[in-house]
């Protein structure tokens, strides 16, 4: 009997085996053979880093306090990156989302701190500022035909303009709202944080073991019961010593200043993670992006309107990095003329292609953002502690950048000459 068909604007599929434990592990050593890699690179690079830092400062980078900053620095850049996924799906490019995020935190702080509007109307304002760039720049790709790099770059240039022009040249916007100002920097109780490590793991173990279910109900090959058991018991393993670990107390005084639990900004991540990945995963929308990213003519073929799909990728894209400001002034308490830029871009777009999506379009998760982004994390982080200038610091994240995009292209081309793309 022939393997299932997988269509073309689907997500990268997975080839299943029913030969159980070992077949499964044949099975996905074949598709890394075939240049399907997928998210294994960042992992890999992960635990490598993680070991390294941990054996140069163990008395540190190890520690609870330094963990829970780490995921404080990296949640804005990885926010960026989520919504850079999908324009790279595409094989596009938004070289102006690093300053969106920049003026839509201005706008958010004008409004907030000078005109005295509630914090929800000032994120809703952010917001809508994300939706107006991202719609401006996805009709100028799409319907007018311009580049993306043309378009985004003259976006990079104007909307410093726009940034300098909100708050004033060398002038900064002080946020004092406790909510906005809560959102990259508190807590959720420790009992919340345990909460939230089951309902995680628990709704992957179900929504896993769904999946299996309705394939085989299909007459379809699914992942083996003993797959989808290691990879829960993976998941809740490695969630439960990082829930633990942030549930020790960090703070030199407990008395006045209690510093424990999950971050608050922890939460947001994961609930952009299940919805947009339900989106590129679930629905004919995603599909869609897949489609035009693999071939957009063929896309445009099959009845899929090309330059919508674009439009809104520009859009959501564009959103995600206003909330990546809002997360960037929330950690800062303020809004300057370098919000949202320096290297908070290389850091976004590096993050998503150091995950695993490629820079071609067609093959990206938004995973990938999450992985890559504290990759990068690790690495500013790492080398903070060891005491090493910027230039270092820029070298090796640069040189893992490299790494990644060679990997991309090497499997791609892997993936090419073995007939999986």
């Amino acid at each position: 009997m022939s393997a299932p068909t997988v269509t073309p604007e689907a997500p990268p599929a997975e080839e299943k085996s029913n030969g159980g434990l070992r077949g499964a592990a044949d099975g996905y050593f074949a598709r890394i053979r075939g240049g399907d890699v997928g998210a294994l690179p960042a992992v890999l690079s992960l635990l490598v880093l993680v070991i390294v830092f941990t054996l140069l400062r163990p008395d540190t980078f190890t520690s609870a306090l330094n963990f829970s900053n780490l995921l404080h620095q990296a949640s804005a850049v990885i926010v960026i990156a989520m919504g850079l996924v999908f324009v790279l799906l595409l094989g596009e490019i938004d070289l102006s989302a690093g300053w969106t995020a920049g003026v839509g935190a201005a706008v958010m702080g004008v409004f907030l701190t000078n005109h005295g509007w509630p914090w929800y109307l000032s994120v809703v304002a952010c917001l809508v500022t994300g939706v107006v760039v991202g719609t401006v720049l996805g009709l100028l790709v799409s319907y007018v035909g311009i580049p993306s790099f043309v378009v985004t770059l003259a976006a990079f240039l104007g909307l410093q303009g726009v940034l300098l022009k909100l708050i004033g040249e060398g002038g900064t916007v002080s946020i004092g709202n406790d909510v906005v100002l809560a959102i990259n920097n508190k807590n959720i109780p420790v009992w919340a944080g345990w909460l939230l490590w089951f309902i995680v793991v628990g709704g992957f173990g179900a929504l896993s073991w769904r999946r299996s279910i309705r394939r085989r109900s299909a007459g379809l090959t699914a992942e083996p019961a003993s797959v989808v058991l290691i990879k829960v018991v993976v998941l809740a393993v490695a969630l439960g010593v990082a829930t633990y670990y942030l549930s020790i107390e960090r703070s030199n005084n407990p008395e006045t200043n209690s510093l424990k639990g999950v971050p608050q900004v922890v939460v947001l991540l994961l609930i952009l993670l299940v919805v947009l990945s339900f989106v590129l995963g679930r629905t004919a929308f995603g599909r869609h992006i897949y489609a035009v990213g693999g071939n957009a003519e063929a896309a445009r073929r099959a009845g899929i309107d090309v330059r919508r799909v674009r439009l809104y990728c520009f859009m959501i894209c564009s959103t995600l990095s206003a909330v990546g400001g809002i997360l960037i002034a929330s950690r800062n308490n303020s809004i300057s003329p370098s919000t949202g830029g320096a290297d908070t871009l290389l850091y976004a777009v590096g993050a998503a292609v150091i995950g695993g999506t490629s820079l071609f379009g067609g093959k990206g998760r938004i995973i990938d953002a999450i992985l890559g982004g504290l990759v990068i994390a690790v690495i500013i982080n790492g080398m903070g502690l060891l005491n090493k200038p910027s230039s270092t610091v820029y070298m090796v994240t640069g040189l893992v950048l490299l790494v990644a995009a060679g990997v991309d292209a090497i499997s791609r081309r892997r993936a090419a000459s073995t007939g999986r793309i």
